[in-house]
């Protein structure tokens, strides 16, 4: 999820200046910036800036663990007037100017803020507002894309779901022109068989410019959880439901609740295949394990109640993640803390790590913490080494090379097939 959204942002600020000024080159640099001292993680925030640090704050959270105050002002500080949040905001004070590439309101930067807010308490205004644009920018067809005025995508409006649960909406009413619910647009991702049994219970980011859908674990990660009435952050089941088979292709899945049953028989049999993870959708690395997109498969089997389906992939995340999230930084420590959460795992001993610790040593000192002292914080060797490697900014420059080279194209419609199999 966390080097997904990240590309994403970068290809969308690349792709749609060069749709604006054709000379410019495809794939600018990112220029080094000052860090605020508020900010989670010390890689350049500019395209994850919202999204990373929305993701320290709600895992801090869910541990117990109040954030710094200024970290929480920081994200508010974020916000532009009409609700919605951009990737990054070097200058807060200055007004959002909805013509200034730089400041690109998307979906995913401010659903991730929403369901943060709405956890942390005493943001309900900053919360409502976000929701506010949300609904302002929703899609005829019920759904969200990452940047408005494109086409709805499954990750995106699967987060905006996620992001109005929390702040107590409920997605079966708030509807697209087209009369249609976030949760009915879900639906039109699953992906027809065509003969493929494997690929039964699937659903797609999005559609390719022929219209076809392919299978994307991610994104079905992402339905079933949204489809579950879940967000980012998920409660370990209490009772343990068994997988069932998904329904038949010819049959498809028409409600929240087949979305669920289906995608998490997809995932679990996906899961397996590759030894209890995912594997990268990234050109050039396909047979590498995808730790975030593990992560989210955990959380979706969690809010499906398949507890014993979550707890392989979750033993492998504890055995096998601890370098990815040293070099990925604060989001994938976040996204580690939801999974472990999820599944009843201990995150300050998650295979031998405590991931709550390296978390807070990404960023300013919480205000308070489960066993700390009044300072918030832990006198301990292994927090003071704990850092964020910052290695995400390498892979971005690998996502935008990649989706320069296909132009405008990819990121509006389609998503071709190689990149949407895992």
């Amino acid at each position: 999820m966390t080097l997904r959204r990240s590309a994403a942002a970068l290809a969308a600020t690349a792709v749609l200046g060069a749709v604006a000024a054709p000379a410019a080159v495809a794939a600018p640099t990112p220029s080094p910036v000052a860090l605020p001292s508020g900010l989670y993680g010390k890689g350049d925030p500019t395209y994850d800036g919202v999204f990373r640090q929305s993701l320290a704050l709600l895992a801090q959270d869910t541990v117990g663990v109040k954030p710094a105050a200024k970290a929480v002002d920081w994200l508010v500080g974020q916000q532009c007037d009409n609700g919605g949040f951009a990737a990054y905001r070097a200058d807060a004070g200055k007004a959002c100017d909805p013509k200034d590439p730089k400041v690109m309101l998307d979906s995913n930067a401010t659903a991730s803020a929403v369901q943060a807010l709405s956890a942390l308490g005493g943001q309900d205004a900053a919360a409502q507002k976000a929701v506010g644009w949300l609904r302002s920018v929703q899609n005829a067809d019920g759904g969200w894309p990452y940047v408005p005025g494109t086409p709805s995508d499954a990750n995106s409006t699967s987060l905006v779901i996620g992001a109005l649960v929390a702040a107590g909406e409920k997605p079966k009413d708030i509807k697209g022109k087209d009369w249609k619910s976030p949760l009915e647009a879900l639906l039109d991702f699953q992906v027809k068989c065509d003969g493929d049994a494997s690929h039964q219970g699937a659903f797609a980011f999005q559609p390719d410019k022929a219209k076809k859908l392919f299978p994307n674990a991610d994104a079905t990660a992402s339905v079933v959880t949204a489809s579950a009435l879940k967000g980012l952050v998920v409660q370990a089941p209490k009772a343990a439901k068994e997988l069932t088979v998904a329904p038949a292709c010819k049959d498809g899945m028409t409600t929240p609740e087949a979305a669920v049953a289906g995608g998490a028989d997809y995932l679990s049999r996906t899961l397996e295949k590759n030894g209890s993870h995912l594997k990268s959708a990234m050109p050039g690395a396909e047979d590498k394990p995808d730790f975030g997109n593990t992560a989210d498969a955990v959380v979706a089997l969690a809010a499906g109640d398949y507890k014993a389906a979550a707890a392989k992939p979750a033993e492998w995340l504890a055995k096998n993640s601890a370098a990815w999230a040293k070099g990925a930084g604060p989001a994938a420590y976040a996204q580690l803390i939801f999974a472990a959460h999820a599944t009843g795992m201990d995150p300050r001993s998650f295979g031998g790590a405590d991931l709550v610790a390296q978390l807070n040593a990404t960023g300013p000192a919480p205000e308070s913490q489960p066993g700390a002292g009044k300072d918030g914080t832990k006198d301990s060797a292994e927090e003071k080494k704990s850092d964020d490697g910052g290695s995400t900014a390498t892979w971005w420059i690998v996502g935008i090379a990649f989706v320069a080279s296909m132009g405008a194209g990819f990121l509006i419609s389609g998503r071709n097939k190689k990149n949407q199999q895992l």
